[in-house]
């Protein structure tokens, strides 16, 4: 019996959810100028995953590595939202 898939499939439905809030807060505290955050997140994540020779880890990696360059265009809607009075400004917003 093969479980990568639910392996897989399990991880990306986790970091999927940990990126949500990690963006919601990310914008809170220090506003859009967090975007390069997780473009640099991004970029070593997916070096990680390029570099690891563990099939499963490697993908794993990548899916992290894509939720971070998803969570750039999130920071800049997540500030449209504040703007529109959806969620509270934090001290990012100075």
């Amino acid at each position: 019996m093969n479980i990568t898939g639910l392996i897989v499939g399990l991880v990306t439905f986790l970091v999927i959810g940990l990126f949500h809030p990690l963006v919601i807060k990310a914008e809170y505290y220090w506003g859009i100028k967090s975007w390069w955050l997780f473009l640099i997140m991004g970029i070593a994540f997916m070096v990680g995953s390029m570099c690891v020779a563990d099939l499963i880890l490697s993908i794993i990696l990548g899916v992290v590595a894509f939720s971070s360059f998803w969570s750039i265009l999130e920071i800049f809607q997540q500030h449209k939202r504040v703007e529109k009075g959806w969620f509270p400004k934090g001290p990012g917003h100075k």
